[in-house]
Parts: C-alpha cells; sequence; structure tokens
C-alpha cells in the first residue's frame, strides 16, 4: 500500500518537556488512522506538528512525500485540519464560513461558490447552510468545521475529537461521514476520546502516553494483547475497597487492584471466579459488578494505567486561518 504520512523521530519539547518523543509510525493512503492518548500523552501537539503549526524541535514527518520542516506551504495545500476547539463565526451563516475558507484556500467566484456547496452537501448541512452558526445544534456545529476543513479536497485530514460531546445519534452521523471520506480515498488521522468510536472506524489504532508511542495495530490486533475477562467492582465505601482487595487476592495472588474508586480483577474465566468474588463481596455493599470482555478499552487501561481525558492544550485558531491563507500561494 502507499504511504500518506511517514513520520521519523518526530520530537517536540518546551524547554526541558518532552511533550513528544521521537514517535515513529506510517499511515497509508486511504486509511483511517486514531491516535489515543490519555491527557497530556501528545496528541494535540502531534498534529499541530503534522499541520506544520508547530515545528518540530527534531524529527520530521512526509505527507505524501512533502516534509513538514521543509515543504510547510506544499503540505499545507494537501491537508485539511478540523481542531477540536469550534472555529465558526457564530454571527455568519455556515455557508458564508465554508466560503471564507474557500477563498482562503485560493478559490475564487463561481467555483469557491461551487466548493462550498459541494462541502455543505457532503457533510449534510445544505439545508441549512444560509442559517446562522450561533443557530446550529453541537453536532451541526461539529460538522460545519469538517465542512470547512474539506471544502479545498484534501488529500489527508486530521480530525482532532470530532465528536466530542455529542449525543449518540450526532456520532453515529459523523462516523458515516468520516467513511464516506475514506471512500472518496482521503486519508483521515483521527484522535477520539471514545473508544468503541475509535474501533468502528478505524482500520488501524496507535496508542501515546508520555510522547511515546506504545502500541500500534489494528483493533483486533491491540485487542489480542488482553487474555481472559475483567471483572470491576464498585462498592459503596471506598474504605473497604483495601480490604476486598486483599481477601480476593487471597484467591487469585496479584488479580485485583484499585483503579480510581473500583476494584479491577483481571482472570481468565469470569464464570469460574464469579460464584467466589460474590461470596466475598456478601458482607458489603455492592453498587455495581461489571464483567467486561477483551476491548480496546482494556488495552488501554492495561497499557497505560489511565482512564482517557481530555487531551493537552488547545487549538490556535488564529494561528491556522494564517497558516490556511498562504496555502495556495
Amino acid at each position: 500500500m502507499e504511504t500518506a504520512i511517514e513520520v521519523k523521530d518526530l520530537t517536540k519539547k518546551y524547554g526541558n518537556f518532552v511533550a513528544v518523543d521521537h514517535i515513529n509510525f506510517t499511515i497509508n493512503k486511504g486509511e483511517i488512522f486514531s491516535l489515543l492518548g490519555p491527557n497530556g500523552a501528545g496528541k494535540t501537539t502531534t498534529i499541530g506538528m503534522l499541520s506544520t503549526i508547530k515545528r518540530p524541535t527534531e524529527g520530521d514527518a512526509y505527507i505524501l512525500g512533502y516534509s513538514i520542516v521543509k515543504q510547510k506551504y506544499h503540505v499545507r495545500k494537501i491537508i485539511g485540519v478540523s481542531p477540536q476547539d469550534l472555529t465558526a463565526d457564530d454571527e455568519l451563516s455556515g455557508y458564508e464560513n465554508v466560503l471564507i475558507m474557500a477563498k482562503l484556500f485560493g478559490y475564487k467566484g463561481k467555483e469557491a461558490e461551487d466548493r462550498s456547496e459541494w462541502a455543505l452537501k457532503f457533510m449534510d448541512l445544505w439545508d441549512s447552510a444560509f442559517r446562522r452558526v450561533r443557530e446550529y445544534s453541537g453536532g451541526m456545529r461539529r460538522r460545519l468545521e469538517i465542512a470547512m476543513s474539506i471544502v479545498h479536497n484534501p488529500s489527508v485530514i486530521f480530525l482532532d475529537e470530532p465528536t466530542l460531546g455529542l449525543d449518540v445519534q450526532s456520532r453515529r452521523h459523523i462516523w458515516e461521514l468520516v467513511r464516506e471520506l475514506k471512500k472518496n480515498g482521503t486519508t483521515v488521522l483521527l484522535t477520539t476520546h471514545y473508544m468503541e468510536e475509535a474501533e468502528a472506524l478505524s482500520d488501524r489504532v496507535a496508542i501515546i502516553d508520555h510522547g511515546k508511542i506504545i502500541a500500534i495495530g489494528t483493533p483486533d490486533e491491540l485487542k489480542a494483547k488482553i487474555k481472559g475477562d475483567r471483572i470491576y467492582i464498585l462498592v459503596k465505601e471506598n474504605d473497604q475497597l483495601d480490604e476486598i482487595i486483599n481477601k480476593i487476592n487471597d484467591i487469585i495472588p496479584n488479580s485485583a487492584i484499585k483503579i480510581d474508586n473500583q476494584i479491577l480483577v483481571k482472570t481468565e474465566s469470569s464464570s469460574e471466579l464469579l460464584p467466589q468474588l460474590i461470596k466475598i463481596l456478601s458482607g458489603y455493599d455492592v453498587v455495581e459488578l461489571k464483567v467486561v470482555k477483551p476491548n480496546l478499552e482494556e488495552v488501554f487501561l492495561e497499557l497505560t494505567g489511565r482512564e482517557l481525558r481530555e487531551e493537552e492544550g488547545g487549538f490556535d485558531r488564529f494561528k491556522y486561518m494564517r497558516v490556511t491563507r498562504g496555502a495556495r500561494r
């Protein structure tokens, strides 16, 4: 398969702090590739470098063969970025926002209008195109951000938390539109906090923690790293957790640990262990007992020991607009 993105020892330092630490990976043309990581892991910083908004401290990356360090203006012509932060102007219509982006990418007159109409129709927004953005729902606003990022028909698009905060129906709608981008041959690099989203959409997934890539593969390949079942126990009194954990570990040594205010029990067979667990827990006020089969979230917890939380840093919308303005020049 042809390579769309090649990352080589990409590094970003802020003084003595290493935000991204010599990461390496490739993304194939037409692939949906998800980048997962906990708070401060380096996801947004990585996208900032790949989109040429942040300059790497060391290393380089190539977007369809163009260096993000030495050929950043070529890179800007062929990429689109849909940031986590909402960048559309509330007082303008959806159409006006997309038209501005088309013109920033060098389209003029009828061509700019046609590109804007295409992008809005693709994102299923044409019926609302001439309403002010402040009247849009959360899902419509997210779709508008993507429309603004694809108006110039980029070969590669970066979607940073495209469904953040949306209801299930709106999220599923965006999933279908992302799949349509893939069908059209667009390469998608996606960050998300929703594990089921990464499983549903991704051809491959990379997990980043403390600025390093710690796992990469298809969702099935990553899930294969987890053996057996996971049992989560939530009790009313948190001061009883250690006592319960000790009792469980007396049965299966080193099987139970504490994660936040829950107990996690790792076992080869939940069906064999559950009768013993129920006996142990009979003297406690149990709020929830949940058995989980191997999934991407379990892989993430196994590798990082942390839940996925909000990403570090924000997106500099004004710098992005300045960068975009020169993309077609």
